[in-house]
């Protein structure tokens, strides 16, 4: 009966949590059907649908609590809500106005939602007797045991399609991804909000002493994280800290400015320490004592002078998005070590309210990360252009003899232009530059210029090409190297004609692979070496280039059996002293 009572009220917490959040509910349902139909399909790309409704859950359930916190009326309900649902609808529109899902795009989303879950954790603490490090431990601790319980039950779901599909029937793969879409993208998320309690609001004015009897007990630390902060996390980060501050003390110098694998390790420190700082908030040991007193003051001179360093490094590199991040994160970790050091703890809330502001700051025009970057990078290539005579007229002029260490700029900061898609921002490129393509002649130099000893060739045939097989019997698809061990061989393919069985085999001769066509007393009937098509491509100036079907033809022939090889994709790599080469090619045979 008590087992039958507590699945009851489990059942009872997921309707409650639907109902609550209504807005939630229908994005993450219609999340599923999207994602079921992906997994089903296989082949669209539904990655538009799927960050618009995970941002209507968010929003859905951001609004929810504003409700609870500063509302009375349900019409404010339904028109909050209808807000959240609007801005769900603008989003998508601006991602389906885009050919594809860009980085910036993403980045832009996964920094709002972030800003939104914080969000939803420091509203109930707004001008209420609710501390932000209550509202923090209840949300800390319903995100793991959500976690935790989803993956409880798709584990023990996989066992039993596992076993059904050894025991008595085959079962489909993809019952798998079905299940962990239904499973992670449903129920976890609405077992986290039924862990969420409802907490005082405005129509609860007077009552919070009330309230705040059930929240305390459902707030409260459990006994052994109390013990993992207290005396496993606590004395961890203080020796790291220790070797931390002798190592910045003893590079002060000079080390330490150019350190580049020590960014991300002091990023990752920054974030530990605040969220131990905010767990352990109301623990009542020494240990927890000492690092709510020690440790923000700590952090500050370190986080200072990291800023200090990802600064001058923008020097070398310019601004980048990554780069604005880390700065951005250093200055707010410097600024709640120093807002920690001094404010009383029930007031931790502040961070929250300046983590949602920087994240506004770094994704609204115009001092957004992306808009900074590419003005940045952009200045920076014109710049060099300008100093070395290239840009006259609106026009770049292609110039070869440009210094290593300006082509190396060139280089660095087209890239980055070209991953983040801005070139289309650049008005003095030629119209449809292709960064592969058109690279060299726009600039008289490769895009890989940064090792002068070195030629980069990268061909390929077109996905649609259609491939003319009249005459030939058989099709066989295999890749080539360069380099592998003279005599080494691997059987591609059995033919059979004419009661008479013929293997093709792919043999290391020198350093190219020959394709041999051997009968049944390994006799060879006809072979073609792939020398032949990297001498064909080997002075190609194309960095990157697309190939016609006739380009990538090769054909040999004799009076046992006729063969001819297409090129899918060809990559030649030719150093000094090495030539790494490979690529991906169509085997057509015919016996005679």
């Amino acid at each position: 009966m008590r087992k039958f009572y507590r699945f009851h009220q489990l059942l009872s917490g997921l309707t409650a949590a639907l109902a609550r959040f209504p807005l939630t509910s229908v994005s993450l349902l219609a999340a599923v059907i999207v994602n079921a139909i992906d997994i089903h399909k296989g082949s669209a790309d539904y990655s538009k649908y799927l960050l618009s409704l995970v941002v209507g859950a968010f929003l859905g359930a951001v609004v929810q609590l504003v409700h609870e916190r500063f509302f009375i009326k349900s019409s404010s309900r339904f028109m909050l809500t209808g807000a959240a649902a609007l801005l769900t609808l603008l989003y998508y529109f601006t991602l389906r106005s885009a050919a594809a899902l860009s980085t910036e795009a993403g980045i832009r989303t996964l920094v709002a939602l972030f800003a939104l879950y914080f969000a939803f954790i420091w509203i109930p603490s707004i001008k209420s007797n609710v501390t932000f490090n209550e509202s923090f431990m209840v949300a800390f601790k319903a995100f793991f045991i959500a976690i935790f319980f989803a993956g409880v039950i798709f584990a023990g779901i996989s066992v039993i399609l596992a076993a059904i599909d050894q025991l008595l029937f085959n079962v489909d793969g993809a019952a798998y991804a079905h299940t962990a879409n239904i499973v992670f993208i449903l129920y976890a998320p609405v077992y986290f909000l039924s862990l969420i309690p409802v907490y005082p609001g405005k129509k609860d004015q007077g009552k919070d002493e009330i309230e705040n009897d059930s929240l305390q007990r459902i707030s409260a630390c459990p006994k052994f994280l109390e013990i993992l902060i207290s005396y496993i996390i606590i004395p961890l980060t203080s020796v790291f800290t220790v070797i931390l501050l002798l190592y910045i003390v003893l590079n002060i110098g000079g080390r330490f400015w150019t350190d580049n694998l020590l960014e991300p390790m002091i990023v990752s420190y920054s974030i530990v320490v605040l969220l131990v700082y905010i767990l352990a908030s109301r623990l009542d040991n020494k240990f927890a004592a000492f690092f709510r007193k020690v440790f923000p003051k700590v952090l500050v001179p370190i986080m200072l002078f990291q800023t200090i360093s990802s600064v001058l490094r923008t020097g070398d590199t310019g601004i980048t998005h990554s780069r604005y991040y880390v700065i951005l994160f250093g200055i707010f970790s410097a600024a709640s070590g120093v807002i920690l050091s001094f404010v009383p703890v029930r007031k931790n809330g502040i961070i929250a309210v300046m983590l949602i502001v920087f994240s506004a700051i770094s994704i609204i025009p115009p001092t957004d990360a992306f808009t900074v970057s590419r003005k940045n990078q952009t200045a920076l290539l014109e710049r060099v252009l300008v100093q070395n005579n290239m840009l006259e007229g609106n026009k770049v002029k292609p110039d070869p003899s440009v210094s290593r260490e300006d082509q190396e700029k060139i280089i660095r900061y087209m890239g980055y232009l070209d991953r983040m898609d801005y070139l289309g921002y650049i008005p003095w490129l030629p119209s449809g530059f292709d960064y592969y393509r058109d690279f060299s002649g726009t600039f008289g130099f490769g895009a890989y210029a940064s090792n002068e000893n070195w030629q980069y060739i990268s061909l390929y045939l077109p996905t649609h090409s259609v491939i003319d097989i009249a005459g030939f019997d058989f099709i066989v698809m295999t890749d080539i190297n360069s380099g592998s061990q003279s005599g080494t061989q691997e059987e591609i393919g059995i033919i059979e004609e004419n009661g008479r069985q013929y293997s093709l085999i792919k043999k290391a001769v020198q350093d190219f692979d020959t394709l041999v066509l051997v009968n049944d007393r390994n006799e060879e009937i006809i072979s073609f070496s792939a020398d032949e098509i990297y001498k064909k491509f080997e002075a190609s100036t194309s960095e990157k280039g697309v190939l016609s079907v006739e380009e990538a033809t090769f054909n040999t022939e004799n009076g046992l059996a006729a063969m001819r090889v297409v090129a899918q994709s060809i990559n030649i790599n030719k150093g000094p002293d090495r030539i790494d080469f490979n690529g991906n090619l169509y085997v057509l045979v015919h016996i005679k």
